[in-house]
């Protein structure tokens, strides 16, 4: 293994605090070559594909990253931002740490961002840290709640850049937060605001979360529970209950089983049961993303209409707004303790 110098731009004396968020991922364009790119390196990830490599590798060489990439394109295309030409989730993840950034500049704390798959790389981000004079940095994968697919593969990344430093700086991680009261607060709140707007409350609020194949759940991730936690504190926060506000999951990938209830067809069953008007939220996602902007908003509303809805409305993702930022800040703030002396704000 090469070691790397990563040469700072402030004087070497300067001693300085870094934050690091990451999220999942995002391809650089809806061409076939930019989703066939980002597709391989999301799905050659052992963390997210545990099959052994020797017969998983040749079907994503071959049938997968062959076909996927038109359809995967085509989902994007249908959400791309062409005023900034790139992905939403890009977008917000932007501005998160931009408005982090603003709260934690008295502080002279730096925020960086990056992506686990795809551009920025968090090792760019990481490098950037460095070259900011940081020597103590805070990696906070952006997971309420914790999973090897996500958290753990978001870290691995980045310990992976660390791997190949010559120096290297102090660090920490985030844990997931799956019930913390700021991020109940930002949710409820976020779902509040939405509903107001709308003309006729819907009759079901359904909570769907990214799925997780079974198998990994009987090796020993927790995923699930978190999932519980979190909506279990979401419907104590704004009185609901598990037949108002059920629990499903979403994304499922290949003939495996998955996490249940599906998502999809919990969804398409409800007009059967006389549920027209329902509203979907989606708390496993901080950002609106391809899960939420074009699976839930295009593909899982148009199979309820069709099966005779007659509104399904997104709740939006925490986003940049306002409480989005202060979870964010509170949350880094107690993971900073010690490293900066200011007081956390409350939750």
């Amino acid at each position: 293994m090469t070691f790397i110098t990563i040469r700072r731009d402030a004087p070497i004396q300067t001693s300085r605090v870094g934050v690091l968020l990451s999220n999942l991922g995002t391809p650089d364009g809806t061409g076939y070559s930019a989703i066939r790119r980002y597709l391989g390196e999301f799905l050659s990830d052992r963390r997210i594909i545990e099959a052994n490599p020797l017969v998983w590798k040749p079907i994503l060489n071959g049938v997968v990253l062959t076909f996927r990439p038109r359809k995967t394109g085509a989902a994007y295309q249908r959400i791309w931002r062409t005023d900034r030409d790139e992905s939403p989730l890009r977008t917000y993840t932007r501005e998160q740490a931009d408005g982090l950034a603003a709260r934690l500049a008295p502080e002279g704390v730096a925020v960086a961002w990056g992506m686990r798959y795809g551009t920025p790389s968090v090792a760019d981000a990481l490098h950037d840290l460095i070259r900011q004079g940081c020597d103590r940095i805070l990696l906070a994968p952006l997971y309420p709640q914790y999973s090897a697919t996500t958290t753990a593969t978001a870290n691995d990344q980045v310990f992976r850049a660390l791997m190949r430093l010559r120096n290297q700086p102090a660090t920490r991680t985030l844990p997931p937060f799956p019930d913390h009261p700021a991020y109940i607060a930002a949710l409820a709140a976020c779902m509040r605001e939405h509903l107001a707007t709308l003309g006729t409350p819907p009759q079901k609020i359904v909570a769907s979360f990214h799925g997780l194949p079974r198998e990994y759940v009987e090796k020993g991730d927790h995923y699930p529970l978190d999932c519980e936690r979190t909506i279990a504190a979401l419907r104590r926060a704004t009185g609901h209950d598990a037949d108002t506000m059920p629990l499903t999951y979403q994304s499922r990938f290949g003939p495996a089983k998955w996490l249940e209830p599906y998502t999809a067809p919990y969804i398409e069953a409800l007009p059967a049961q006389g549920i027209t008007r329902i509203a979907v939220i989606m708390p496993g996602f901080v950002s609106d993303c391809i899960e939420t902007l074009d699976e839930i908003g295009n593909e899982v509303r148009d199979g309820f209409l069709k099966a005779g809805g007659e509104e399904l409305t997104l709740i939006p993702c925490l986003n940049d707004a306002p409480v989005a930022i202060d979870m964010l800040e509170t949350l880094v703030r107690n993971e900073l303790r010690g490293w900066i002396d200011t007081p956390s704000p409350a939750a």
